[in-house]
């Protein structure tokens, strides 16, 4: 998983939680991480995907996602 990439980040739980949703339901298999920090309560979370579906990933999330 080190060579993974980095198709989506937010400071909102809940939004990376529909972009792994959503790319769940396209076939691939991404991976949110917790970059925020307990203590303070700043950062990030970010959704990794396998480099060979990076592409597919970003399409997905581009076209097919959309946050009010």
């Amino acid at each position: 998983m080190s060579n993974w990439q980095k198709v989506f980040s937010d400071k909102h739980e809940y939004r990376a939680d529909i972009v792994v949703a959503v790319l769940q339901d396209s076939g691939l298999q991404p991976v949110m991480v917790n970059k925020k920090d307990a203590a303070y309560q700043f950062g990030h979370f970010e959704v990794l995907v396998a480099p060979d579906h990076v592409l597919r990933a970003i399409k997905i999330i581009e076209n097919d996602i959309e946050f009010k």
